[in-house]
């Protein structure tokens, strides 16, 4: 995983401040692991069935928005089934030499999990084709006329990859997964469940009003949920007793400019982009990232998600459209009747 440095408190997205509370709050059993109980029946199956075999587990393909837990899964499914675990990312293997030498180092039933697996450049992709089909490693030996295909034997491992761009994946690598799990917003409820279990391993008092307040505000996210919870810790430690209360959270939260839903300025910019400057939509990405000075695919990886998971906005053909509960949520008044503005997509 690649841990980045975080301007925005609420992204999903690993920061260098989490590596220890990713490290001490991370559940190492699928019983810890909160939430996405559909995944977790299938995995539990899955791992006991492998487990009664003997064999390694099907490959796995875990997809979604960051910060929802599949790195945390990767380790659980490789805790659970007793083996090791080789963790790197697409944009980390550069050369096909590199993810050779990462396959030939793996034990029996090994897991290799590769975050950001849409990110693998081609050749490299390609190696893993005969890897994860056959279980053998092609190497070209020589060059020209002279050069020979030598094909090397790989141990029964288990490749689990993870990505935030499901559609970037290539169909032949897609096809290669055996089994393709989506992990969704968590619900409150879930969200209330991670951060009682986070207080209580960082040894934070703190009343259930309190998380509530927190987890209204976590965007169903673990990894955000944790990062507030941390914040509030914090203040109340400075500015009260130490007790996490509705009353500090409500005050924390509000002097980190996260609304009661969680969108911070951000995501207020893009749909007032789209509301004010472009009468409500539809306008293609492009034009929304020039309009308020940002990358293209960080709107479309970090704040559509939650976006479009609260029918804030839609995507259309034609480009993004911003909803009446948009409207109505930043206190705009909605005229359906009014046409919208041509855009260039």
């Amino acid at each position: 995983m690649r841990w980045i440095k975080i301007d925005r408190i609420i992204s999903g997205k690993p920061g260098t401040e989490d590596i220890p509370l990713d490290t001490n709050l991370r559940p190492r059993a699928l019983d810890e692991f909160i939430g996405q109980n559909r995944i977790k029946e299938n995995l539990s199956i899955a791992i006991a069935a492998a487990k009664g075999r003997g064999d390694a587990l099907d490959h796995i393909l875990l997809y979604g928005p960051p910060g929802l837990g599949k790195t945390t899964l990767a380790n659980i499914i490789a805790n659970e089934m007793g083996v090791n675990i080789k963790i790197t990312s697409g944009p980390a293997i550069e050369r096909t030499g590199e993810l050779a030498a990462i396959l030939t180092n793996l034990q029996s039933q090994d897991i290799l999990f590769i975050d950001e697996i849409h990110r693998l450049n081609r050749a490299v992709e390609e190696v893993l084709y005969p890897a994860m089909e056959d279980r053998a490693l092609d190497i070209i030996i020589g060059k020209g006329p002279g050069a020979r295909s030598l094909r090397l034997n790989l141990p029964a491992f288990t490749l689990i990859g993870a990505t935030t761009r499901f559609a970037q994946l290539s169909p032949p690598l897609r096809d290669r997964f055996g089994a393709v799990y989506r992990l969704d917003f968590y619900e409150q409820a879930s969200i209330e469940a991670i951060l009682k279990r986070s207080a209580r391993i960082l040894g934070v008092e703190a009343e259930g009003e309190g998380l509530i307040e927190i987890a209204c505000r976590a965007r169903g996210t673990p990894r955000v949920s944790n990062r507030l919870l941390k914040r509030v810790r914090d203040y109340a430690q400075v500015m009260s007793d130490g007790r996490i209360k509705r009353k500090e959270a409500v005050e924390a939260l509000t002097r980190l400019e996260i609304d009661t839903i969680g969108l911070d300025e951000i995501d207020h910019k893009v749909m007032l982009t789209i509301i004010k400057k472009f009468n409500g939509g539809p306008v293609g990405l492009d034009t929304i990232a020039a309009s308020i000075s940002e990358e293209a695919d960080t709107i479309m990886d970090v704040y559509e998600p939650y976006l479009l998971q609260l029918g804030f906005i839609e995507r259309t053909p034609r480009g993004r459209l911003a909803t009446k509960l948009a409207y109505q949520h930043l206190g705009v008044p909605y005229d359906k009747e009014k046409p919208p503005q041509p855009t260039l997509l």
